[in-house]
């Protein structure tokens, strides 16, 4: 649980819990019965240091229910925790740092001997329903357009480095694919507000949306970089995420059940019209051709047990729909932000991993291409993608943010002591070691053949930052 230790501040119309950011003093449990009487949280009942009971927001119970004793406080907040564990907080009336801290407490004899303890110090103290951070949901700060957030951690995981950051629009989006439910988050841009996200309700208002404060603050962020990876991204999957934040802009993403390891399987995308289903691995970060990508149905459990026993590399497994691939490729944003289309006929799982050669693709469909990157780069900027086109539409099937080092058919800039030359006959895995060989050293790699540039073999080159081209053999 976390409260900021300022004043409550009333003249904000609609919200009976917004303070202004620099008041500081108040108690922190008057500031949490100030906050449940317009939003969910965590549920707690609070001491004074003669255990005299201050406030309690205990479902079951009306709000500040007088308990007749400290026992019976204790043992309702026990029973209506859903993990059946409490955490024990302390603190000075005055003092904006608390005392003490007290985590996962599960007998009332327990409870009420630390509440003791403390107010032999002359403590006040607040018990508080445990709230399980590895549950599966988020933790996170909305404020202004932009909203951040983690997994396994309380809101202060936007002090820490790998926080995803998205736009508020993509957040929410993101949040009701994941989770099935739309946050009960405020509207006004102006508030700074630190929430979590719980698969199963919790809570006085037993709900999936827990608010743990609520300030107002100037001057709130109207411009959000989003980019991963990201904490976020690695929870789900690498290619989940990016289809996730493909989808919330309005992008067409084949429909895909997402199986996750660490939360319950979810939905994303739309119905393509086709009933065939590809099976698609999702490492934590993205690993070009590694990992087994599959037309028709594998068992998606023995996939994960098979290519990642220790459950560290894969996050889940997509059952994606097919798509009528009439053509298929990549494209990327070069170093001068242009984006660079390449493509074949049909299936383009060949051709990413080097076995095809790109084509020349019809302007119209490299036109289209062109489109959905504009319409995706105007909310993101540069991105990188996998693409499928049905005769009628482009659909994405991977996608990336960020710029690539690339130029024509220089795939890593750099000069290098001597170039190994790698026929791309040879193969990804064999290219792999080659690059695990000269990672470190002064040398660069010529990938000798007609492979593309966006393709798997480049990626892998780009990743690693190898100093690299394609030279196409004479004919």
């Amino acid at each position: 649980m976390r409260e900021r230790p300022n004043h409550p501040h009333s003249d904000s119309p609609g919200i009976t819990a917004v303070r202004q950011r620099g008041e500081e003093g108040h108690e922190k449990d008057a500031i949490l019965d100030s906050l449940a009487r317009r939003f969910n949280v965590a549920q707690f009942v609070s001491f004074d240091p003669a255990l005299k009971q201050r406030y309690a927001w205990i479902r079951g119970y009306s709000p500040n229910h007088e308990f007749d004793s400290v026992e019976s406080a204790v043992a309702a907040i026990l029973a209506a925790s859903p993990e059946r564990s409490v955490n024990i907080r302390s603190f000075q009336p005055d003092n904006p740092k608390g005392r003490e801290f007290i985590y996962g407490q599960t007998s009332v004899p327990a409870v009420v001997s630390q509440l003791h303890r403390l107010a032999a110090e002359d403590l006040l103290t607040i018990v508080n329903e445990t709230v399980d951070v590895n549950d599966g949901g988020v933790s996170g700060v909305a404020y202004g357009d932009a909203i951040e957030f983690a997994p396994k951690d309380t809101p202060r995981c936007v002090e820490k480095p790998g926080t995803a950051s998205v736009t508020r629009r993509v957040g929410l989006r993101i949040f009701e694919r994941v989770y099935h439910f739309k946050p009960a988050l405020p509207d006004r841009r102006e508030l700074r507000v630190e929430f979590s996200l719980h698969p199963l309700r919790r809570g006085y208002q037993y709900d999936h949306t827990i608010i743990w404060e609520v300030e107002e603050v100037s001057s709130p962020p109207t411009a959000v970089e989003v980019s991963w990876p990201n904490l976020f991204s690695r929870f789900v999957g690498d290619k989940a995420y990016g289809l996730l934040v493909a989808d919330a802009i309005g992008l067409r993403v084949p429909r895909a059940v997402v199986i996750p390891r660490g939360l319950a399987p979810f939905t994303i995308g739309s119905e393509t019209g086709l009933a065939e289903t590809w099976i698609r691995t999702c490492p934590t970060e993205q690993v070009p051709g590694r990992f087994t990508t599959r037309r028709g149905w594998l068992d998606p459990f023995r996939l994960m047990q098979d290519e990642d026993p220790t459950g560290d590399a894969i996050a889940s497994i997509l059952a994606q729909e097919g798509i009528e691939a009439k053509y298929s490729g990549a494209l990327i944003a070069q170093t001068d932000r242009e984006p660079l289309v390449e493509g074949v006929t049909g299936y383009g799982d060949e051709f990413m991993v080097g076995r095809r050669a790109p084509e020349s693709l019809p302007a119209s469909i490299v036109g289209d291409v062109h489109a959905t990157y504009r319409q995706a780069s105007k909310e993101l900027g540069p991105v990188r993608f996998e693409w499928v086109h049905d005769g009628r539409s482009v659909w994405i099937v991977q996608f990336h943010s960020g710029a690539s080092a690339t130029a024509g058919r220089v795939i890593f800039p750099g000069e290098a002591a001597r170039y190994h030359e790698f026929d791309v006959k040879g193969g990804i895995e064999a290219l792999r070691k080659l690059i695990d060989a000269v990672k470190g050293s002064d040398d660069g790699i010529v990938l000798v053949g007609r492979v593309g540039v966006t393709s798997h073999f480049g990626d892998l080159l780009r990743r690693a930052r190898v100093p690299s081209r394609i030279e196409y053999p004479e004919s």
